[in-house]
């Protein structure tokens, strides 16, 4: 490495954040979770500590790692890059720069004691036949956005066209919203259908920190019905891409298409703001949600998450299969079904306690 190259690891609240931010903003890789708005809100609401590995050029940034130091009950520790969404990984000006943050971040964790570092990367689009893939396999849904609105309405299939127009016909009024209040108002959709999903929820905080945190760059949809908020959903913005990390709708609205609304309210608006990109998410091929994606113009893009341990790369296809993962499908009907019958109260206190260790 040459000499005028400097490596450091240091705790994220003592690096200049508008120093990252603007290395971030300016790489073609980034996403909007890359954003240091992500490491204040998970330091902030979940208390895990936030590290920024980076590499210097005579006093200029040429590589960046954001990580979370997530700690586990009975002293387990991980570092990842990044936890609660899909990607983060590494930015850099070239592959060697990308090599040696990777190895720095190794150096932290063992001087940390941690045992395992996990890197999580988008990939290329997947190409060929995806019925080849292995059962489960999860992909990244990305859509490439025209210049208007019009354009994309125009682009889609009349079924899809006419399900949007049917969720207006439906007395279905949507909003589209930057305040904090909004956040409460998703946040009350989103318990209610985690619960239904039987799956533990993010706190409250977790979405106030966001909120604080990223700004105007953090968008909240809603559907209403009756005044009552039926679907809502959450939008990140960075530069021209736009990503969809949590969407939820009320089961008992679902006829009147409450989600066709809310995902073109949201598409629309990135669209005519000048977004170029938009990122449905993590699914499971084959998938209903995964089919619902597609419809929209979403194609799958691999995922190329990472762990290390004791220093040796063990890089995998994100999938549902596995040994472990078969246990855990026979276990979770059994999990879920019980956590369906918790009160909401319960759901939304125990929740929380969980979620915060859970990184997927």
């Amino acid at each position: 490495m040459n000499a005028e190259l400097q490596a450091r690891s240091s705790r994220f609240n003592l690096f200049p954040a508008s120093e990252y931010d603007n290395y971030v903003a300016g790489h073609p890789e980034a996403t909007p979770y890359h954003s240091s708005a992500w490491l204040q809100a998970a330091e902030s609401s979940y208390g895990h500590p936030g590290w920024l590995v980076t590499v210097n050029r005579n006093g200029h940034l040429c590589g960046v790692l954001p990580l979370l130091e997530v700690k586990r009950p009975f002293g387990a520790k991980s570092l990842v890059s990044l936890p609660f969404c899909d990607l983060g990984g590494v930015l850099a000006d070239n592959e060697e720069i990308k090599e040696w943050l990777i190895a720095e971040a190794w150096v932290l964790a063992d001087e940390k004691r941690i045992n395992t570092l996990e890197i999580r990367e988008g990939g290329s689009v997947v190409e060929g036949p995806q019925q080849s893939l292995p059962v489960g396999t999860k992909v990244r849904m990305l859509c490439d956005l025209p210049d208007t609105s019009e354009a994309l309405f125009k682009s889609y299939k009349p079924k899809l066209r006419s399900q949007i127009r049917k969720a207006e016909k439906n007395g279905l009024r949507a909003e589209l919203r930057t305040d904090a209040d909004a956040v409460n108002l998703f946040y009350q959709v989103f318990t209610r259908n985690m619960r239904r999903l039987g799956s533990p929820v993010h706190s409250a905080q977790w979405f106030q920190e966001l909120k604080a945190a990223y700004g105007d760059s953090l968008l909240v949809g809603l559907v209403f019905h009756n005044g009552q908020p039926v679907a809502a959903g959450i939008v990140l913005l960075a530069g021209k891409e736009a990503c969809i990390p949590w969407a939820s709708t009320l089961e008992a609205f679902n006829r009147l298409a409450p989600n066709m609304l809310l995902y073109w309210t949201l598409l629309s608006h990135v669209c005519d703001a000048g977004c170029s990109r938009f990122d449905f998410g993590r699914s499971t091929i084959g998938e209903g949600t995964y089919r619902f994606k597609k419809q929209w113009g979403a194609e799958p893009h691999g995922l190329n998450w990472a762990e290390y341990r004791g220093g040796i790369t063990t890089p995998a296809v994100v999938s549902d299969g596995g040994n472990n993962a078969a246990i855990a499908s026979r276990l979770r009907p059994f999990i879920e079904g019980a956590w369906r019958q918790l009160p909401l109260p319960i759901a939304n206190w125990l929740g929380p306690k969980l979620r915060r260790y859970i990184t997927l």
